[in-house]
């Protein structure tokens, strides 16, 4: 057989594909396994969003192809959403970009931009698809530092000026994945300032912008001043509407940008099916703010559960203001070895920070995915085992 092209080299196995392979050897011998390791809503859409796809899917002139640039109805909402969420004024036709889910837009983008010895800028605790997609185009990841002490945000004027030598992206995310951290609307504009100054993009990825705690409200980056000229936000239906498996999401932002990922995206798919479209119209349009509060108060509930337990298992963190996340720091400082040892001992399964980057090696993140039932299962059998693991 052929081998493989020298590109996947560079690409180290997908963690989670790893893990599951794993989770299921287990359950294979009969082991319950409880998974707080994938940040996947447990809860369902809203009712009228599913009733939306039912009614479109039985219809017989639902079932051809969309287009590259999706419906112009759910463009126009996403552009609705953006001002009436953000105060943001978006072109539907020019500065709206439908995707198949922001996973495929993120590694997309770095098809569109980067060539071999070029760099994106890339946190070094990040979701890992900023980095794979850069490697997939063979570019260099630049990590730029994390630090618990700067609350996890990326401080631009520490960047070194040799770091941004064939820079083309900046990658940001607030709320984060993993960490939980969030950023202020001062803090967009000093990384718009700063990559207006260094022309790069600002790849600002924003699902979790609607997922919440404690009265906090996320901003965007393209509220800050002047955003459009070099930013790209990129935003999903997964997370603010429980709609992780219906892969739908959208890129906003600078038309420049958006024309140059479509060229990549019309050569890799056909647009997404127009029922999943008219679905994501609706809960864009229609779904009720106290909706969104409702469900931020079930992962509240369990973040603050969550809390109660760390130090009863090892684990210290600080209280997220946002995501699905809780970015837990081991005693040992051994993200890996808690995560094994808790896999093998007490059958829960959390994601070690290494996965996300090397400044995540001494921490774990948790999910708050998972029902209320399960997590107090997950709970209590850490808080026995722990005291009796080879960790204390």
């Amino acid at each position: 057989m052929p081998l493989p092209a020298k590109r996947l080299s560079a690409l180290p196995t997908y963690f989670f594909a790893t893990l599951g392979q794993r989770i299921q050897a287990l359950k294979s011998q009969g082991i319950d396994v409880i998974s707080l390791d994938i940040g996947s809503p447990d809860l369902p859409p809203p009712p009228a969003v599913i009733e939306t796809l039912h009614e479109f899917a039985r219809r017989d002139d639902t079932h051809g192809y969309t287009g590259y640039v999706g419906l112009p109805n759910y463009r126009a909402a996403v552009a609705h959403y953006y001002q009436r969420r953000f105060g943001v004024e978006l072109d539907p036709s020019r500065e709206v970009l439908p995707l198949l889910g922001s996973k495929e837009g993120i590694v997309n983008l770095a098809l569109a931009y980067l060539d071999t010895g070029d760099k994106a800028l890339v946190p070094d605790i990040a979701y890992p698809s900023y980095a794979m997609g850069t490697r997939l185009a063979g570019g260099d990841v630049n990590w730029i530092p994390m630090s618990h002490e700067d609350r996890f945000l990326i401080k631009v004027d520490q960047i070194p000026s040799a770091s941004l030598q064939s820079a083309k992206l900046l990658w940001v995310n607030y709320p984060n994945n993993p960490t939980g951290a969030t950023a202020e609307l001062q803090d967009y504009q000093h990384m718009v300032d700063f990559c207006r100054e260094h022309q790069l993009i600002l790849a600002s990825d924003n699902p979790y912008v609607d997922v919440t705690y404690d009265d906090f409200a996320a901003p965007s980056a393209l509220q800050a001043q002047n955003a459009k000229e070099c930013t790209i936000e990129f935003m999903s239906l997964s997370k603010t509407f429980n709609m992780g498996g219906w892969r739908l999401g959208a890129a906003v932002g600078n038309a420049e940008i958006l024309k140059t990922l479509l060229q990549v995206k019309s050569n890799v798919d056909s647009g997404h099916f127009r029922p999943i479209y008219e679905a994501g119209t609706i809960a864009l349009n229609t779904t009720p703010l106290e909706w969104i509060k409702t469900r931020n108060l079930v992962y509240q509930r369990r973040r603050d559960r969550i809390m109660q337990t760390l130090p009863h298992i090892g684990l210290q963190a600080d209280n997220p203001k946002g995501s699905l996340y809780i970015w837990a720091k081991t005693a040992n400082g051994d993200g890996e070895r808690y995560v094994d040892t808790a896999l093998n001992e007490a059958h829960v399964a959390f994601a070690p920070g290494g996965a996300y980057g090397p400044g995540g090696q001494a921490y774990i993140r948790i999910s708050l995915g998972i029902s209320d039932e399960r997590l107090e299962q997950a709970l209590d059998r850490l808080t026995h085992w722990y005291h009796q693991s080879s960790l204390v």
